[in-house]
């Protein structure tokens, strides 16, 4: 599944952190500077002034897992 496909869901932040980081979440604030840094890249979707994570690119990225940004 990609993000964005029929059946993808978007995830808050805390929802993201729990799904990232296993039996061991990342914080929400966690995540924000992750964003604000660019340190990994998490492709996050801004609605209003919230933010979301698309759960089959966290998923995926879980598997692989985290690698830095590459500009």
């Amino acid at each position: 599944m990609n993000p964005g496909d029929p059946g993808d869901e978007l995830v808050d932040r805390k929802s993201a952190g729990k799904i990232l980081g296993g039996t061991k979440p990342y914080s929400p604030k966690t995540l924000a500077v992750w964003d604000c840094t660019k340190r990994y890249d998490l492709r996050p979707v801004k609605i209003g002034r919230d933010v979301r994570y698309w759960r089959s690119y966290l998923e995926k990225i879980r598997k692989e897992g985290l690698k830095p940004f590459k500009s």
